[in-house]
């Protein structure tokens, strides 16, 4: 066994002693692409979604170094169809692309360098393996390497991107990285006879060449289209809810947390690296990290391509957005629209995205924290803050039932760029009005259009688990009386929703007068 030929199921071993949810049914994906035309696949992801433990689970599947059949015994794949055929029968090459730019890095080494970093190092391993194909240049001797043994080679490279995204501007690298994988895989006197199958991960889809992707043959499942691959993206609804049993904690607060990413025929996902960490230190909260690419969106965001910080502070308060992601190039430096950077976002799992509307969000409670921490230090964090004071202001005076004080702030609010200057529907008066209570989301779940009593609340905000908080029932009206607002309120019960609740609750009725321009409101306590 190697470190890069072979490397065996040690790893795989380690994560099934470390609480493994089995995804297993990914490889009964891979093993249908095996020595067919579509057998070149990768997968783009967020980070810490499971792609590192994807690549090692199938390692120790195909690696003919060793016996892996007790591992996969009782798992899922061990009911597919085809689970002995592949089983522990190719020789398989493991890169961690971000291995050998560390390495590099430590030297003193160019970047530049890190294709032929891999070539050494994988030459090395097959020539101490196969003495006598020392002297051939690799492609050969992996062509020998098949001769001899019989045994075909399944490709497995984790965050492949990485070079792409660290060697960000350096068309040269790039373009020496991409050719370097081309003579794996779009190479017709050698993929054909090594190349039994690929299975490549990364954050970005494979980067652009012009308008297609620089290695063609691959088939792509982004986080866009994970298609079949979309319930091994992270953790189903229902595999979470059986850990949060297994270890005895909250699913109610493991879905605030981390629920949010969703697809077609699958439901809800969750990012398995914080469920689990959740698990273990047995309390909910962030546990992702910052990285250089969360970092250098900063970058982006005070550029304010097309009003992208306004967009920024929208997104934070709940609103989904239109994306139009075409035309974003799968790199770090090439941005030519507020779109670029938005498609850049749900790449990386800080905006989730909704297929059936072209809109992005953000997720959950872990992303909104995560997505606060990017833009401190930047010039947007300015006048968010300014937004967030005007809001705090404004939930003081809303408990406090200061009714000409809240009419005021969200006059005042509505004349900043965060929101509408002209109204022209009751629409319009709600956009203004989640910017107004943006102050709201670290305190209050909102819920818009609730369905209670004999008809739908506008907008309900609902104090967050052990807070004294009072709820809002929030009731709007265009140019009719904010007093009517409140009757609607009452006639309909749409407090019935809170029965269980049982704690203080503020009816707030606000409405738009177009002829005097001027809000008003009325608020009760229940």
């Amino acid at each position: 066994m190697g470190t890069y030929l072979n490397p065996g199921n040690k790893g795989f071993q380690e994560i099934l002693q470390s609480g493994y949810v089995d995804k297993t049914g990914l490889i009964a994906l891979v093993n249908q692409t095996v020595g067919t035309m579509q057998k070149l696949t990768c997968i783009s992801r967020p980070r810490r979604f499971g792609k590192s433990y994807a690549a090692k689970m199938l390692c120790a599947y195909y690696d003919c170094s060793c016996d892996s059949r007790w591992l996969f015994e009782g798992k899922e794949i061990a009911r597919k169809e085809g689970f002995l055929t592949h089983l522990n029968q190719y020789h398989v090459i493991n890169l961690d692309i971000t291995g050998f730019i560390s390495d590099a890095t430590g030297r003193d080494i160019p970047l530049s360098n890190v294709p032929n970093m891999i070539a050494e190092a994988i030459y090395r391993e097959l020539t101490e393996s196969y003495p006598e194909q020392k002297g051939k240049g690799l492609a050969d001797a992996m062509i020998g390497c098949v001769e001899k043994s019989g045994k075909e080679f399944v490709f497995i490279i984790d965050e492949w991107d990485a070079l792409i995204r660290e060697a960000k501007g350096d068309t040269a690298v790039q373009k020496k990285y991409l050719n370097f994988l081309r003579g794996w895989f779009k190479n017709g006197n050698f993929t054909p006879k090594v190349v039994a199958a690929a299975y490549m991960t990364g954050i970005l889809p494979i980067k652009k060449d012009g308008s297609q992707s620089a290695i063609s043959d691959f088939i792509e499942y982004p986080i866009f289209e994970p298609d079949g691959f979309a319930e091994f993206t992270g953790f189903t609804e229902d595999e979470v809810e059986r850990v949060c049993e297994s270890y005895r904690m909250s699913f109610e607060d493991a879905r605030k947390w981390y629920d949010g990413y969703e697809f077609p025929d699958v439901g809800a996902i969750y990012n398995p690296y914080s469920v689990m960490m959740a698990m273990r230190k047995r309390k909910f909260g962030s546990y992702w990290q910052k990285t250089s690419a969360a970092e250098s969106l900063m970058t982006y965001i005070n550029m304010d391509f097309e009003g992208l910080q306004e967009t920024i502070s929208r997104l934070i308060s709940g609103e989904e957005i239109e994306v139009d992601k075409d035309f974003f190039e799968n790199d770090f430096e090439t941005f030519k629209s507020r779109d670029d950077v938005l498609t850049l976002l749900i790449h990386l799992g800080y905006l989730t995205w909704n297929e059936e509307e072209g809109t992005a969000h953000i997720p959950n409670e872990e992303v909104r924290i995560e997505f606060r921490r990017i833009l401190k230090g930047t010039d947007v964090n300015r006048k968010w803050m300014e937004l967030l004071g005007r809001s705090e202001k404004l939930m003081e005076d809303t408990i406090a039932s200061n009714e000409a004080a809240v009419s005021e702030a969200i006059e005042k609010i509505r004349e900043t760029q965060y929101a509408p200057t002209f109204y022209n529907d009751e629409q319009a008066l709600r956009y203004v009005i989640k910017f107004a209570y943006i102050a709201a989301i670290d305190r209050y779940l909102k819920v818009e259009e609730l369905p209670s009593g004999r008809g739908i609340a506008d907008v309900v905000y609902l104090p967050k688990h052990r807070s004294p908080l009072p709820a809002l029932v929030i009731e709007l009206k265009w140019n009719k009386s904010s007093e009517g607002a409140i009757r609607q309120i009452k006639d309909r019960n749409y407090p019935a929703v809170l029965k269980e609740y049982g704690g203080e609750v503020l009816l707030v009725g606000i409405n738009y007068d177009e002829k005097k321009k001027e809000h008003s409101c009325v608020i009760e306590r229940i």
